[in-house]
């Protein structure tokens, strides 16, 4: 009989390379925001994969950048934060990379300080010739031996099982630390707050710089009058300035309308369930470096 294995799987890289894409793959549910924007990911988000032998936690850690804020510190925190509690990284680089760039070389001196077990995940293979790939991985091999190199477009269903495998295959015998039915460690509440700054974030596009996030304030199940189920969500959406508050809710209310029609529909689906989604649009200046606010994103 084959023993059953378990372990705590990071997935490392700098902003923007595609790690939340990628963990919604692997997990095969929407777990995090996936939007084509820096600083996506502010906390580390747990999804877990249960196959026939194994079970898999991943962890989405923010990607890494150069601090300017508190929130910068904090995310940068809880990505290197995680290293010494994992039994694997995925250490996720962009294929069109010419050298080892600053910031992908940060995190390799970290995965070398820790000796942990590191597959190295080259995303974006469609952006590249193999000639530029096969030099990319020649130059990352001679810095670390990595226990597998995979090139893929995380996009593609048909990579999920290549890692997945090779993760498996990494990871040591060890119980169920989930049951099997989850797939997060996130509650309602949570994931409704990221579906709706993903939303926030896809449509405002780079007219509000990411100065929002998203509280939840309300959050209830009842009945509707023909006895299905429903969730009540009433959630704020916090940017920095007056004139962002205007980007946001748009000419007529519009924005703010798509903004919620969008995650509602999101929400129904992963839910399964109707939502009644109320939101509103605040100001609150300079909330990145407000240590009460920004202790929500550090690592739980």
């Amino acid at each position: 009989m084959t023993e059953f294995k378990s372990g705590f799987v990071a997935i490392l890289g700098r902003t923007n390379v595609g790690k939340s894409t990628l963990i919604n793959l692997l997990v095969g549910e929407k777990i995090a925001a996936t939007a084509n924007k820096v600083q996506t990911t502010r906390t580390a988000i747990r999804g877990i994969v249960n196959t026939e032998n194994s079970q898999i936690i991943f962890i989405d850690t923010p990607g890494i950048h150069k601090p300017k804020t508190k929130l910068n510190e904090t995310m940068i925190e809880t990505s290197f934060g995680v290293i010494n509690d994992i039994d694997l990284i995925l250490f996720v680089i962009e294929a069109n990379s010419e050298e080892i760039g600053r910031g992908d070389m940060k995190i390799l001196e970290k995965i070398k300080e820790s000796n942990k077990k590191t597959i190295l995940i080259i995303n974006k293979i469609d952006l590249v010739k193999k000639e530029k790939l096969l030099n990319l991985i020649y130059i990352y091999q001679k810095q670390y031996n990595f226990e597998a190199v995979i090139p893929i477009s995380s996009l593609k269903e048909k990579y999920r099982k290549v890692i997945l495998d090779e993760i498996e295959k990494n990871l040591k015998p060890g119980p169920a630390y989930y049951n099997i039915e989850e797939y997060t460690d996130q509650t309602l509440r949570q994931l409704a707050e990221e579906t709706i700054r993903e939303k926030a974030l896809i449509f405002l596009k780079d007219e509000v710089p990411h100065g929002i996030y998203v509280e939840v304030n309300k959050m209830k199940f009842r009945k509707n009058q023909k006895g299905e189920g429903l969730y009540d969500i009433e959630a704020t959406i916090f940017c920095m300035r007056n004139s962002h508050k205007g980007i946001i809710i748009g000419k007529n209310g519009e924005m703010l309308k798509r903004i919620g029609q969008t995650a509602r529909i999101e929400m129904e689906k992963n839910f399964d369930t109707k939502i009644n989604l109320k939101t509103w649009v605040k100001v609150k200046e300079d909330w990145q470096d407000n240590d009460s606010i920004v202790k929500q994103f550090k690592m739980q």
